[in-house]
């Protein structure tokens, strides 16, 4: 993973960590790798590792249990929630650039249908 030096790392880690969760590397139920582990994969302190998963903790998104470390919800709606606000923040990050570039709406809009449509799966519908 590449840091950006422009946001604290346990915040970019706390958006990596979230996206693993929605899109299914660490599934629902299921135990979270541990810190120690989490920092020797991205390189970074345990500390900054635990202050991202005690977010995702304040967040719903992962329970930890006292013992046996910490677990990614069951709540298909708490996940859902993450999903779209990841997706949020991308679709302002789009039409921040998007508007910087002199796009039109219509014009960004077409574009990302074309981008959408390449970059879909075989079998997804569109």
């Amino acid at each position: 993973m590449r840091f950006d030096t422009s946001s604290p790392i346990w915040l970019q880690l706390v958006d990596e960590f979230t996206r693993r969760i929605v899109v299914g590397d660490w599934p629902p139920g299921e135990r979270t790798p541990g810190v120690r582990d989490l920092a020797g994969e991205l390189k970074v302190n345990p500390n900054t590792v635990q202050r991202a998963l005690a977010e995702l903790d304040r967040s719903g998104l992962v329970r930890a249990e006292r013992t046996a470390g910490r677990f990614v919800t069951d709540d298909a709606a708490v996940i859902d929630e993450a999903r779209m606000t990841l997706a949020a923040d991308a679709a302002v990050d789009y039409s921040r650039r998007a508007k910087g570039l002199g796009m039109s709406l219509t014009a960004a809009r077409e574009l990302l249908g074309r981008h959408w449509a390449a970059d879909r799966p075989e079998g997804e519908p569109q």
